[in-house]
């Protein structure tokens, strides 16, 4: 097995890095930077979305797994106490994988740049800088509603407990193939109207905002700002690709969310 580590420079992080790498190379697994069959992310949930990030172009070759270094994440399925365990199932388990939706974003330009095309584990957010945004909202190529207010965000069922959650949404199974776009501060009076609720979007139909021709846009896929200004559009929908996690011991997602939100009470 060939194995790639992902980590943030936090000083508690770089000695689980260490000691892990240590035991990986004791056991026998070879460390792979390039060409991993398993990315092992080292931090937090933000340390495994820059791993995503990172590797996302080879999703059908490879397989994540998170190693927390405080509270347990949405991502994260191991803590930092627990590496010897974690090599020794490396070792011994017969590794299974479960999957996750990711959504697929295409930006179009108006300055005759090329298309940008991302994937996002999380979300995809569309804001300006310091107005209003105006942005047509249309659902499988027919003109949904006229949008109003300070922007729109875009999530998948895992990304569903994050930015969406904040603002409203509902939290996903990831069992659902859909998405979810959500309102941020809507204008809703007499003259604006929008549906002010958040909408699901199935895996057969897709999403195109069309934006007003202006330079300040703020454009993000999970933690990255990936486009300012000049977009004519941009296109979501579910993609065919999808994130593989080692599941040799995988958290059930309502037990995350309960983790994250209520605690044990």
């Amino acid at each position: 097995m060939k194995v790639a580590i992902v980590h943030n420079n936090e000083a508690k992080t770089l000695e689980v890095t260490e000691r892990l790498v240590a035991l990986l190379t004791k056991a026998g697994i070879k460390i792979n930077e390039k060409n991993p069959e398993l990315v092992i992310s080292v931090g937090g949930d933000g340390t495994l979305l820059s791993a995503f990030h990172r590797f996302n172009h080879r999703l059908n070759e490879v397989r994540f797994l998170g190693v927390h270094t405080g509270h347990l994440g949405f991502y994260t399925d191991w803590r930092d106490y627990e590496l010897e365990e974690l090599v020794d199932s490396l070792l011994t388990t017969r590794e299974q994988s479960v999957s996750y939706p990711l959504l697929d974003v295409r930006i179009s330009y108006t300055n005759n740049q090329p298309d940008k095309h991302f994937f996002a584990l999380n979300e995809s957010t569309i804001k300006r800088a310091n107005r209003t945004m105006v942005a047509d909202v249309y659902i499988k190529d027919e003109l949904f509603e006229s949008f109003r207010g300070d922007g729109l965000a875009i999530s998948t069922p895992t990304g569903s407990t994050a930015y969406n959650k904040s603002i409203g949404g509902a939290v996903i199974h990831p069992s659902i193939n859909a998405f979810q776009l959500a309102e941020i501060a809507s204008l809703n009076n007499r003259v604006f109207r929008t549906l002010g609720s958040p909408i699901v979007i199935g895996q057969d139909e897709w999403v195109e905002i069309k934006l007003e021709n202006t330079e300040d846009y703020l454009v993000t896929v999970d933690q990255l700002d990936v486009a300012k200004g000049h977009i004519h559009s941009i296109y979501y929908r579910i993609a065919k690709e999808r994130i593989h996690f080692a599941s040799y011991r995988h958290m059930h997602f309502w037990h995350r969310v309960k983790d994250a939100f209520i605690g044990e009470g």
